[in-house]
């Protein structure tokens, strides 16, 4: 955003400069604001790469009761399925005095555009029942939104295809298309690398370095490679190697010093965390149409880390 000619940036949360492709790139763009505020509940990567100016505003997470001028408040959140429900807190904060993302941003509001609007900013902040009023105005199948939200189980959005088999289609009905499949093709001697998320994260959040859903533990610069792959490749279970991206642009993407993990993982393919990996995907690396970043088919090289010999001690 710009106010008065400034740059400024401002994230809710997250790792936004690694949630995004090419890193580097990312990091470069970070660095010309001149001032990037950060909503976040745990420290990462993105905190290291600023504007000119740097603010880190430290906020409740969703576990932890936000307590305001009208009682305890919740937020509500939507998932995959259209499902909308509440979102309570149960814990105490960490510590005394930490605003909530709401208020947080509501403050942020009033001190920059509250003179140029209507908005209510500082009630949003005392009573979060004003802003679903708001939104149930506005938004269909949201209508009387702060009662439906607190139903057992809150409520479902609507969905044409799925509650009356009706499209929003100039024909009002589905529209059917056919795509080819196209064969990734990987250059002797590479892996089409795809990239995942570990158990103790929720996206680009890194809550802990374990993943039992594959056997990890104490670490996340791990590569996932089937063993027929490392035998043609010539690495071993628990090498340590660097990761290159194979691009024509000539940028040599590389990720260090990644211990190779044998897993039953389909031939020819690779597999590292998310958002680690993503400083192997150029920014131009994207499917047609959607523009979504090519996170799962990035084609990269493997390269053996030398092992360095220990220096003999005067004791040895």
């Amino acid at each position: 955003m710009r106010d008065g000619g400034i740059k400024v940036f401002i994230a809710l949360g997250g790792n936004f400069v690694g949630a995004i492709s090419d890193t580097h790139a990312a990091e470069e763009a970070m660095e010309k604001t001149e001032l990037s505020v950060q909503i976040s509940t745990k420290l990462n990567h993105s905190h290291a790469v600023t504007g000119a100016e740097a603010l880190i505003l430290p906020t409740l997470g969703r576990t932890e009761i936000d307590r305001q001028e009208s009682g305890p408040q919740f937020v509500s959140v939507e998932d995959t399925v259209c499902a909308v429900h509440a979102s309570h807190g149960t814990v105490e904060p960490v510590a005394p005095g930490l605003l909530s993302e709401v208020a947080i941003v509501c403050r942020l509001a009033a001190a920059t555009v509250g003179g140029r609007t209507s908005a209510d900013w500082a009630g949003f902040e005392k009573n979060y029942d004003l802003i679903r009023d708001h939104i149930s105005h506005v938004v269909n199948g949201c209508e009387d939104y702060n009662r439906k939200v607190r139903q057992d189980g809150g409520f479902i959005l609507p969905n044409g295809p799925r509650d009356s088999r009706t499209f929003n289609t100039p024909t009002g009905k589905a529209i059917l298309t056919v795509n080819e499949l196209e064969h990734v093709e990987r250059p002797a001697g590479t892996l089409i690398l795809q990239t995942m998320r570990s158990h103790d994260q929720f996206n680009t959040t890194i809550y802990g370095h374990n993943d039992r859903y594959r056997g990890i533990k104490k670490g996340r610069e791990v590569v996932f490679v089937n063993p027929a792959d490392l035998a043609e490749l010539g690495l071993s279970d628990g090498q340590h190697v660097d990761i290159h991206g194979v691009y024509s642009d000539g940028v040599d993407r590389v990720l260090r010093n990644y211990r190779v993990v044998s897993y039953p993982s389909a031939r020819g393919c690779a597999a590292a965390y998310y958002p680690e990996a993503n400083v192997l995907v150029p920014l131009e690396s994207v499917a047609e149409g959607s523009q979504t970043p090519a996170s799962k088919a990035v084609i990269v090289r493997l390269e053996p880390v030398p092992v360095l010999e220990e220096e003999p001690t005067a004791w040895g």
